[in-house]
């Protein structure tokens, strides 16, 4: 069963020539069945002619040639549609002549450069052709050569209609992965900044701190332990965060996902670093991790960077508030507060907040309070895995 099922792959693995050459093949083969017969076009209308060593070569070129409709469609279009007319002009009729209509879907279909010459070669070539019938005796008329025409038109009108739904699938193909692409990449410059920038700001608040305590060598070796094991702990997240979008990582270790219930560790870390954090937190997170937990805990860990950088050392309360079908996240800064817009932010931390809460259906606000300080609230449904 799994053979089988592996042989439509395996068909396509072989050279497109060896996969058309069947139907070329097959069509050669049906002009000896008894039943086909004299049953193929008769334009001009002109008395059949027994079968003799050219009906082979006849036959050949308007079969053949369709093993490289594909592969050389403008090639087989010629030989396909000469074998045609000395079938025509003979009066040998044989079923192979379905061959130039086969030619004409495919060149329309496959033909990518000079479509227009080759139309206008094979309209010009129709002429001598028809003329030559006409000269043989058909009774065909004007009216019976251009309604030909008209259907050889049509043979090229569904390749061509074939070509143009295929262009416009790989086009649409082609957007979708430049779309899905674009989204990767933008995710991953969102990790990227949640998991190094709190660490790093918290680094460099602490070794400002630091130049301010030589004369205090027990609270400076404290704090250079506390820069140590930060950076450690960013080392460790940055590589976590590296193996994960590694496409080779086999680790078959649990990825760890940050969510509300690590808020605990993160509201150490700012402390230690030097922010006096207030923590609050009302009801209990869910159990399983989803969407809402990740984006709560990112909201807080971004709002504690801000106030890191731009309010550091003012008082900073953290309130989270777990209901019913969704996760409400506040913090506010005393202070200058965490306006991204000063000196030394890019802003794209909150804009993808915002754009984080937002997809999932939730409310964001960030900006100044009217007393003075920096507020950031997040409303996040619950209930969207992540």
């Amino acid at each position: 069963m799994i053979r089988l099922r592996r042989l439509p792959d395996l068909w396509q693995q072989w050279p497109i020539t060896v996969r058309d050459l069947p139907i070329a093949v097959a069509l050669a083969l049906a002009t000896v069945v008894p039943a086909l017969d004299r049953q193929g076009t008769q334009l001009g209308d002109l008395p059949d002619r027994p079968y003799d060593a050219l009906t082979i070569g006849v036959v050949a070129l308007e079969c053949l040639p369709l093993a490289v409709r594909r592969r050389w469609p403008a090639a087989c279009l010629m030989l396909v549609s000469l074998g045609f007319a000395i079938d025509q002009l003979r009066g040998y009729h044989t079923i192979a002549g379905t061959g130039l209509a086969i030619a004409l879907i495919s060149a329309g279909a496959h033909l990518e450069r000079r479509r227009w010459a080759v139309a206008g070669l094979a309209s010009a070539a129709y002429v001598p052709l028809a003329v030559s019938l006409d000269r043989l005796g058909s009774g065909e008329g004007i009216a019976g050569f251009t309604t030909f025409y008209l259907l050889l038109a049509l043979a090229w009108g569904i390749g061509a209609w074939l070509r143009q739904n295929r262009v416009t699938e790989a086009e649409r193909r082609r957007h979708v992965e430049e779309t899905t692409r674009t989204a990767e990449r933008t995710r991953i410059a969102g990790e990227l900044h949640d998991v190094v920038t709190h660490h790093v700001t918290a680094m460099v608040v602490q070794a400002e701190a630091a130049r301010y305590l030589m004369d205090a060598p027990d609270k400076l070796d404290q704090t250079l332990t506390a820069i140590t094991g930060t950076g450690r702990r960013a080392v460790g997240d940055l590589r976590q965060l590296l193996d994960l979008l590694n496409p080779d990582h086999n680790s078959t270790g649990d990825p760890r996902t940050p969510f509300v219930g690590d808020l605990d560790a993160l509201i150490a870390h700012s402390r230690q670093a030097g922010q006096p954090v207030e923590f609050v937190r009302e009801g209990t997170p869910s159990v399983a991790i989803n969407g809402a937990e990740v984006v709560a805990y990112r909201v807080v860990q971004e709002a504690l960077t801000n106030a890191l950088k731009y309010a550091h050392g003012s008082r900073t309360r953290v309130r989270v508030h777990h209901g019913e079908g969704e996760t409400t996240v506040e913090i506010s800064t005393d202070g200058s507060g965490g306006d991204s817009a000063s000196p030394g932010g890019s802003g794209r931390g909150l804009a993808g907040l915002r754009e984080r809460v937002t997809v999932l259906g939730g409310d964001f606000s960030a900006g100044a309070r009217a007393g003075g300080g920096f507020l950031v609230r997040a409303r996040i449904p619950a209930g969207n895995p992540s």
